[in-house]
C-alpha cells in the first residue's frame, strides 16, 4: 500500500481529477511510466503501512491512516510440480520474483507463504541461518512488490523432509522447538511492515485418544502431503481445548520476545466446531481470546453452500475471521463465487491459491484442471473488483 493518501486506482480511471491534484498527478505519472516499461510498481519499506485489527473488532486496518485493509490473495504453498518454497529459492529466485509480481497483478494484497521446519531447524536449539537469510530475502520482496505476507511455520507437509530427531521428542519437548523456530522468524521479520500475520501451524489438532509414539501427522493427501499435524500425542485427562490454549500460550510469547507489533494466528480445519462428531479441540471460542483473529480453511461442496456459510458463522466470535484457504476442489468456480459473496458478512479476508503459473498459461493449456483454474482466477479476480476486498 503507499504511505501517500493519493490513490492510485482513482489517478488510472480520472486523470482530470489527478491533474487538478498535484500529488496525484505524480503518482499516475509514476504508474504510467511503469506501465510502459511493463513492470510493477515497487514500493519501500516506507511506502508500507503496517496492519491490525480495526478498532471495532470486525476487520482489519491500515497503520496509521486508519484505511480499511481486506486480506486478499493467494497461498504460495508449492509451485505447479509440487516443489515447495524452499526447494527452489536458491535455484530458481527469478521464478519466485516472477511469481510475486504476477499475484500483485491478479490483484493480491497477500500471499500465504509456507515455512517448513525441516528447513529451518537443523538441531533442536539450532535455527539454520541460511533458511532465515532466504526468509528475509522473501520479506524485502514482498516489501518491493508492494505484498503482504501471511507466514505460516511449523509445516511438516512431507514425511521425508522432517528430521528423525523432530519425531522422536516428547510433547514439551516439541513444543519447546516450535518456539524456537518461531523465535527465529519473528526476529527477522519484526521490523517489516510488509507481514500481515504469523500464522502458528496450518491446521492443528490435539488428539481425542492417546496416539503412537512419533505419530504426528494426519492422513496424507495425494498419498505424499500431509497438511494436518497433531500437536499432542496424548490428551492425559485434559481437555481438548486446554491443550490447544496451553500451546498456543507457549508459541506466542517467542514471538512476542521480538516482535509486539505482527497479528498471530492459527490456521484452523472448517471441522474445528464443538459438536458430535469430528472436531479438532481448536474450538473457536476457546482459542479466539490467545490470537489476534481467527483463520478456517473451507472447500464448499455443490448443492451445500448453505452448510458452509454455517460453519463460516461458527467462527465468527467476536474476532475478525479469514478464510485462509479455499478452493473450487468441491464445487465449480462459480458456486465457490457465490459462497465468497455470501459470505462477506461474516468473513473480513478470502485467501485462495496460487501455483506459479499464470492465467495465460492455464487459458493455453488444452488440460481440464488447467482450465478449472483459469476460470476460478477469472472468478476470484471479478469478485475483487466488485467489491469483496479493497
Amino acid at each position: 500500500m503507499m504511505g501517500s493518501s493519493a490513490d492510485p486506482q482513482s489517478a488510472i480511471r480520472n486523470p482530470q481529477s489527478a491533474i487538478r491534484d498535484p500529488q496525484s498527478a505524480v503518482l499516475l505519472i509514476v504508474l504510467l511510466v511503469a506501465f510502459a516499461a511493463g513492470q510493477t510498481p515497487q514500493t519501500t519499506p516506507a511506502d508500507m503501512e503496517w496492519t491490525q485489527v480495526a478498532p471495532d473488532g470486525r476487520g482489519f486496518v491500515l497503520s496509521p491512516s486508519g484505511q480499511k485493509f481486506t486480506p486478499w490473495g493467494f497461498n504460495y504453498d508449492h509451485d505447479a510440480e509440487m516443489h515447495f518454497l524452499e526447494d527452489y529459492w536458491d535455484t530458481r529466485w527469478s521464478d519466485v520474483e516472477a511469481d510475486f509480481r504476477e499475484m500483485k497483478e491478479l490483484g493480491a494484497n497477500v500471499v500465504r507463504i509456507h515455512l517448513q521446519l525441516g528447513r529451518f531447524m537443523r538441531k533442536p536449539d539450532e535455527p539454520d541461518p541460511d533458511a532465515l537469510d532466504r526468509l528475509a530475502r522473501v520479506v524485502a520482496l514482498a516489501e518491493r512488490v508492494g505484498l503482504y505476507l501471511d507466514i505460516t511455520g511449523l509445516a511438516c507437509y512431507r514425511k521425508p523432509g522432517i528430521p528423525a530427531w523432530y519425531d522422536g521428542l516428547s510433547e514439551s519437548a516439541r513444543w519447546d522447538v516450535q518456539a524456537r523456530f518461531w523465535e527465529a522468524v519473528s526476529s527477522r521479520c519484526a521490523a517489516s511492515p510488509a507481514v500481515f500475520c504469523y500464522d502458528l501451524m496450518n491446521e492443528p489438532v490435539v488428539p481425542g485418544d492417546r496416539r503412537a509414539p512419533g505419530d504426528w501427522l494426519g492422513p496424507p493427501f495425494l498419498g505424499e502431503y500431509c497438511y494436518v499435524q497433531f500437536i499432542s500425542l496424548d490428551p492425559a485427562g485434559r481437555a481438548r481445548p486446554e491443550i490447544a490454549r496451553q500451546w498456543i500460550r507457549r508459541l506466542t510469547p517467542a514471538i512476542r520476545k521480538h516482535d509486539r507489533r505482527h497479528l498471530i494466528t492459527v490456521g484452523l480445519v472448517d471441522w474445528s466446531l464443538d459438536r458430535p462428531g469430528l472436531t479438532s479441540g481448536f474450538v473457536p471460542d476457546a482459542v479466539a481470546p490467545e490470537l489476534d483473529f481467527l483463520c478456517v480453511h473451507i472447500y464448499p461442496e455443490t448443492g451445500k453452500l448453505d452448510e458452509a456459510l454455517t460453519v463460516l458463522k461458527g467462527f465468527c466470535v467476536g474476532k475478525p475471521v479469514v478464510i485462509e484457504e479455499m478452493f473450487p476442489l468441491q464445487c465449480s468456480p462459480a458456486d465457490l463465487g457465490r459462497f465468497v459473496r455470501d459470505s462477506r458478512r461474516h468473513a473480513s479476508g478470502w485467501i485462495t491459491f496460487y501455483w506459479g503459473k499464470t492465467l495465460r498459461e492455464y487459458r493455453a493449456s488444452s488440460q481440464p484442471f488447467d482450465a478449472m483454474i483459469g476460470d476460478w482466477l477469472d472468478v476470484f479476480g471479478g469478485l475483487r473488483d466488485g467489491g469483496a476486498a479493497r
